[in-house]
């Protein structure tokens, strides 16, 4: 089960043209400060930057999990993404990422942290709630599908 207020309709965007992993990860950070005002989204982005430095966060079948600890976070915060075409993301199955969540959880959250990666990517393992998400028309429906699964 995910945190109340992980994520809410403020940092979901679906049906974006984005071009590049770059310009992916721009937005998730710009999503993930939106209502906070300790996040600055170019400190978000860096932090996001760093951690897939160390290696790709693509899961697989389109799917991205981009993540990152930070001390000016709180509580746990996650933002979501549906692109109109797929961004090369050096996923391990090399397929173009079209579905992106991203993870801030507070520094000292190492066991939240590892909770939250395996829900979501338990969740994102789904080929049914791979496809629901692809077609969601709403921040609503988006939404609507997390708290479904």
């Amino acid at each position: 089960m995910l945190p109340p207020d992980f994520i809410n309709a403020g940092r979901i965007a679906h049906g974006l043209e984005i071009a590049s992993k770059k310009r992916l990860l721009e937005t998730l950070a710009r999503l993930l400060a939106t209502d906070h005002p300790r996040l600055e989204p170019d400190l978000v982005f860096e932090r996001l930057l760093e951690r897939e430095r160390l290696g790709s966060t693509g899961l697989g079948h389109g799917i991205a999990l981009p993540h990152a600890r930070m001390k000016e976070v709180p509580q746990s915060l996650g933002a979501f993404v549906s692109l109109t075409h797929g961004v090369d993301y050096d996923a391990a199955d090399g397929e173009p990422v079209d579905v992106a969540f991203a993870l801030l959880v507070p520094e000292t959250a190492t066991e939240e942290h590892l909770q939250l990666l395996a829900e979501l990517a338990g969740r994102f393992n789904d080929p049914e709630v791979r496809r629901q998400l692809r077609h969601a028309d709403s921040a609503g429906a988006v939404l609507h599908i997390f708290d479904a699964t």
